[in-house]
């Protein structure tokens, strides 16, 4: 087979999370990686393809941790090959994937039956996590060596936390020997059993089961000290609420090895947004005041707030369409991230090298991986997107199984033009 020629993306604003610039240029690429930048002018040698960028924007394919595909066990909420698709027309190049199906994510044989049909059905990568404890129990631990070797690139129960912290004690300890990275959930579990909401005058009101934001700061506090006497590496999904900050802040400035994400649900809507009991707009942990919103978009353009992430979670019409107190929480997010992320772009809030860095760079960074950026000899993982062009999302026209969305109806910037894994177009969107 002959190797494909080269091709060269000109006419581009790149946004380049490395070295935090905007600029125009373009990018030559080669053998499925980024072979060189390119000047307005360069010259290219004759058997490239060229595709014109018409100035839209050109930055590093987006790595998503913590997506949730249904399979194996709830392959009518979402599949791989749905999964991917959206992952495809959201600009996400690499799922990280969570442990938390039916069965777990807990030996090397469900990990490599995970990978097996990504390989098969997904035009996007997978980076797989498994669960710390088997069957997500918080009792036992899993093989976190073999699941290494099986290309686990972290370990997680998810929004289970490890009550025991004895248990928990033992994982770090482990997974320190080996290197392992452990993403944990920070929630006090006592305190946030069976909440629906934030606590405050607007749950009250509601008359809705809720917890309080000292919840989270608990949880992570009782995880940093763990992590402190053992030395493990430790990533919080997500850090929600502004009380938790001070806690992230000092067990960095101690020098433990930690980092903290948040989704794009908490960073662009509020505990408002339930409204009527609206359940596309319940998520784990709930929706926070708008007071602490502000506080998290301004620590992900502070640096203390590493990653953004969809927390891509599909539920089926049945689980949602009930009572807000019985309905499942989570929403999906592949699709949605992008758009959803800009808002923070137009209103200011964040320029779009530091998007990037927090959508791409740094997730690629904390888990060891290659994409993520735009150095000659990276993946030509990219995405190509039109940051300003208007649209109202139906939510019908997601690729996701489950359309469970909170952006439903919603007046969103920002459209994927072409996705390229590898140096080939996995999504090509119309007329593009």
């Amino acid at each position: 087979m002959a190797p494909a020629k080269p091709l060269a993306l000109i006419h581009a604003r790149i946004v380049d999370p490395g070295t935090g610039e905007l600029r125009e240029g373009g990018l030559l690429l080669r053998n499925g990686v980024i072979a060189a930048h390119l000047g307005p002018a360069e010259r290219l040698p004759a058997d490239t393809e060229v595709l014109d960028c018409g100035g839209k924007c050109l930055a590093p394919g987006i790595v998503d941790i913590g997506v949730k595909v249904g399979e194996p066990g709830e392959r009518h909420k979402e599949s791989f090959r749905t999964a991917g698709r959206a992952a495809a027309a959201g600009g996400v190049t690499t799922m990280v994937t969570r442990a938390d199906t039916t069965p777990a994510i807990d030996s090397p044989e469900t990990l490599e039956f995970a990978a097996r049909r990504a390989a098969e059905a997904s035009p996007v990568r997978l980076a797989p996590m498994a669960a710390l404890t088997k069957g997500r129990q918080g009792r036992e631990m899993v093989e976190i060596g073999f699941l290494q070797d099986a290309g686990a690139v972290a370990f997680s129960d998810g929004d289970h936390v490890v009550a025991d912290p004895k248990v928990f004690q033992r994982c770090l300890a482990y997974a320190t020997s080996l290197g392992a990275l452990v993403m944990a959930h920070p929630q006090d579990p006592g305190l946030s059993a069976g909440a629906a909401v934030t606590s405050g005058k607007f749950a009250t009101l509601r008359g809705l089961p809720a917890v309080s934001p000292m919840a989270e700061r608990m949880g992570l506090e009782r995880d940093l000290a763990l992590v402190e006497m053992t030395g493990a590496r430790y990533h919080a999904d997500q850090i929600t609420t502004a009380r938790a900050l001070p806690s992230l802040r000092r067990a960095r400035e101690i020098g433990l090895d930690v980092t903290a994400g948040i989704s794009i649900h908490h960073l662009t809507l509020n505990e408002f947004d339930v409204g009527d009991y609206r359940t596309f707009f319940k998520v784990k942990p709930p929706l926070r005041a708008e007071t602490d919103r502000v506080a998290m978009v301004a620590a992900v353009a502070a640096g203390e707030i590493d990653i953004i992430s969809s927390m891509h979670t599909p539920q089926d019409e049945e689980s949602k369409r009930l009572p807000f107190e019985e309905a499942a929480s989570g929403a999906v997010g592949l699709e949605t991230l992008l758009p959803a992320a800009l808002r923070l772009v137009h209103s200011g809030e964040l320029t779009l090298p530091q998007l990037w860095r927090a959508l791409s760079l740094n997730p690629a960074n904390r888990l060891g991986l290659p994409q993520g950026r735009l150095d000659p000899g990276s993946p030509a993982d990219l995405v190509l997107f039109d940051p300003d062009a208007p649209f109202v999302l139906d939510r019908t026209m997601l690729h996701s199984k489950s359309k469970n969305t909170p952006f439903d109806g919603a007046r969103l910037q920002g459209r994927v033009l072409r996705t390229y894994v590898d140096g080939r177009p996995v999504h090509v969107r119309d007329g593009h």
